[in-house]
């Protein structure tokens, strides 16, 4: 019963326009983007990653994430508020998927509204970018056929698995 309920928990911090969260729930576009809804903006711009059915040449199964809840909310909120300042953002907000994650099903989920479209464009970019780099998510590729492999939430970096 203990997984039942992580399934339903969700873990959020907001402020000022910054909003970021990680959920064990499928990924709602619309409710992101309201997240960032402003009359003064005139661009909103999303970004949805999804589970593809292949790494390097092998099939995929799914995707599993983990993370250090309290440590990777704080990241993301550091990234959220950085990336806003830095582009003159209306708002911006960040939500991550945990636990398996089917193929063909979001992620992550970046919403970024600004008062022009090329400022949003480029903070959406750089938002995912640094998620992927600096946020304490860890994903398992499950692969058809083979044991699945512990990543970094990075494209083709390989976790090093421990002896003890």
């Amino acid at each position: 019963m203990a997984g039942s309920q992580e399934e339903e928990q969700q873990w959020e911090l907001s402020e000022e326009g910054n909003h970021v969260s990680l959920t064990h729930d499928h990924l709602n576009v619309n409710a992101i983007m309201d997240r960032v809804r402003s009359p003064s903006a005139g661009a909103i711009v999303l970004f949805a990653g999804t589970t593809r059915d292949n790494f390097a040449g092998k099939p995929v199964h799914s995707l599993t994430y983990t993370s250090y809840h309290p440590l990777a909310l704080r990241t993301l909120l550091s990234i959220a508020t950085s990336i806003k300042a830095t582009h003159g953002l209306t708002g911006i907000a960040i939500t991550h998927r945990l636990g398996p994650v089917p193929i063909g099903e979001e992620s992550i989920l970046i919403a970024v509204s600004s008062p022009h479209r090329q400022a949003a464009w480029r903070a959406g970019e750089q938002a995912l970018e640094k998620c992927k780099d600096r946020v304490e998510i860890w994903k398992r590729e499950e692969f058809t056929g083979e044991e699945g492999v512990w990543r970094a939430n990075r494209d083709g970096k390989m976790g090093v698995k421990e002896t003890e």
